[in-house]
């Protein structure tokens, strides 16, 4: 037996991932445990979860991977700084000091938070080798051509290979400063909200508003060529020197001034969002064109922050070159985790790889469960009071019955999923029927922006029915948005223009899930993959003739999403959520104590908004 640990640390959504003779036991992230969003100090306590699921401690680790090379990445870092100084000093003196205590050293590190007692080989690898082995290995495919776009890793920013078999070999790549998911990031930095946490948000915004500067960006920000290769006009960005992403030049090219976070969302925001939108979407199709005429292979795996614009996966797997698209569900730097594990054992190790049709990571519930009779006793013991339904199909009744009569239900099922969206593990769950649910659960649930839209979870057996999914009836880990059968659709006032106040409209028999541009961000949900999760929507449809309910991350704006039992209660008692089901066992916010709804939202006003 060879046990497996692939770490992501540091930088951000620190993460472990462990396999055992190359199947994935376990993978989290810190974030979780410490309930700090995006923390990247050492996993320690998802690294002590995940070994305890693994029955498992660091004695019996055979390798531990890093899932990028530090010394490169300083390299880097010096580089730049050289280059733009005297500007850079500001950020060079603050970076500086943790490399030098830190990152320089990270075997000592990783060695000294693994409590010494792991004496064999630490492996370093690319970030983009991570996010390609990552991409590629738990892929259905036997061969596939390889796509990875992020911010940064060392120094690429995009790059393009091939899997095949138990390999990958990458094959080209752009590199710092030109990046597509820096550009992105600077429109998100320049429309008010925070980089590497804002970016969906900025997705979301973008149906609101018209794609005006799409030329200008086109002209002025990024050089796009033939072979999808870009460059970015360095003029107009500062994070190579400065802790900001843009400057005044910004300001006078857009003719707007940059929007404080505190200020309301202007209209020159949403146009700004959805022409950066647009463009990112007009890259990655390129990009991805230029890869296919290089590979002729039929299948696409991707990987990287950029990645996780399921709007552009969506075009890509509409209108570009590939049959089938699989895109990692972590496909940030937390899946680096998983990525540099399976790297070690098909790449270094030579292990053989047999492609899975359901893939490597079939339901991307990798973390711990929450729903063990000691967790629930625990909140039983602080008060909480409970209800036991032993039966799935008299749990399943009373959840559609809540679901149906408007209510709000939290659902806790088993492992936590790995990666940044809910599957139906730590859900929360609305009846997507309900004209009036998405500005609840927005407002009084997960206290967020308005105009953010929601996601449907659907039957897989009915998702045809309601959304256009080219080559199958498929999506299961919510990566790709669709958009809704035109029979589905109501009419809207056309004379008003793309904004917010049109998206009060309702846009189809499933308003709480369709955007304003009649599109939804779909989980698929079949019986082999959520058993339990698929028996709530069965039971939902079979009461109500819809096979969709709302499913959002079970969190408020600022947190992570939910780890434990107490966790999910503390976030069920702070809200205006109307039921929390945790297992088998329900509980009613009318009967629970007023004791426990006071300390719990004290908890939440401590963090920090998002």
């Amino acid at each position: 037996m060879t046990l497996i640990l692939g770490i992501s640390a540091f930088y951000h959504d620190s993460s472990v991932a462990i396999l055992r003779d190359g199947e994935v036991v376990a993978a989290a992230s810190e974030e979780r445990f410490t309930r700090k969003k995006h923390d990247a100090s050492f996993p320690r306590n998802a690294l002590r979860e995940c070994l305890q699921m693994a029955d498992a401690d660091v004695g019996d680790l055979d390798y531990v991977g890093f899932y990028e090379k530090p010394f490169l990445k300083f390299d880097r870092l010096l580089e730049t700084y050289l280059a733009y100084a005297p500007a850079g000093y500001g950020s060079f003196f603050r970076a500086i000091p943790r490399w030098l205590q830190t990152k320089l050293h990270l075997p000592r590190e990783i060695r000294k938070q693994l409590g010494k007692q792991y004496k064999r080989r630490i492996v370093f690898c690319e970030h983009h080798e991570s996010h390609a082995s990552s991409a590629f290995f738990p892929s259905p495919f036997d061969e596939a051509a390889i796509l990875t776009i992020d911010g940064v890793g060392e120094w690429a920013t995009t790059s393009w290979g091939v899997g095949r078999g138990n390999r990958i070999s990458l094959k080209n790549e752009i590199r710092f400063p030109h990046s597509l998911g820096l550009l992105y990031s600077a429109f998100t930095y320049f429309c008010g909200f925070r980089v590497n946490s804002g970016e969906y948000k900025l997705m979301g915004l973008a149906p609101y508003g018209e794609p005006k500067f799409v030329d200008l960006i086109f002209k002025h920000l990024i050089d796009v060529h033939d072979d999808g290769s870009y460059r970015l006009n360095m003029d107009y960005f500062s994070y190579c020197h400065s802790l900001r992403m843009t400057d005044r030049k910004m300001e006078r090219l857009l003719g707007a001034a940059r929007r404080n976070p505190n200020e309301p969302i202007r209209q020159v925001d949403m146009d700004l969002a959805a022409s950066i939108q647009r463009v990112t979407e007009e890259v990655v199709l390129r990009m991805a064109q230029y890869v296919f005429d290089q590979t002729k292979l039929d299948s696409l795996c991707m990987a990287g922050g950029v990645a996780l614009n399921c709007v552009a996966n969506g075009r890509l797997l509409r209108e570009g070159p590939f049959k089938q698209i699989w895109v990692q569900p972590a496909a940030g730097d937390a899946g680096g985790a998983l990525g540099v594990a399976w790297l070690i054992w098909h790449q270094l190790l030579g292990k053989p790889r047999v492609a899975n049709a359901l893939s490597a990571q079939p339901t991307s519930l990798l973390g711990p469960p929450a729903d063990r009779e000691v967790d629930v006793q625990a909140l039983r013991e602080s008060g909480a009071v409970t209800r036991h339904l032993p039966l799935d199909d008299e749990l399943y009744t009373t959840v559609v019955k809540l679901l149906a009569g408007g209510n709000v239900v939290g659902w806790v099922q088993g492992k936590m999923e790995f990666g940044p969206r809910a599957l139906g593990g730590r859900s929360i769950l609305g009846d997507p029927r309900n004209p009036e649910m998405q500005s609840i659960m927005n407002a009084k649930i997960k206290r967020r922006e308005s105009f953010r839209p929601f996601a449907p979870s659907i039957l897989e057996a009915h998702s045809q029915d309601y959304f256009e999914i080219p080559g199958g009836d498929s999506s299961p880990y919510m990566m790709f948005t669709f958009d809704v059968q035109e029979k589905r659709r109501l009419p809207v006032d056309q004379s008003i223009p793309p904004s917010i106040e049109r998206g009060r409209q309702s846009h189809s028999d499933l308003p709480a899930i369709t955007h304003v541009d009649y599109s939804a961000r779909v989980q698929t949900v079949s019986q082999q993959r959520h058993p339990r999760f698929y028996g709530l929507l069965r039971k939902f449809y079979e009461e109500t003739g819809c096979p969709a309910v709302i499913n959002t991350s079970f969190n408020v704006r600022g947190e992570p999403i939910v780890a434990t039992a107490a966790d999910a209660y503390r976030c069920f008692m702070a809200t205006e959520m109307d039921a929390l089901v945790i297992g088998n066992v329900l509980m009613l916010k009318t009967e629970q104590p007023e004791s426990a709804r006071q300390s719990s939202q004290r908890e939440l006003r401590e963090l920090e908004p998002d």
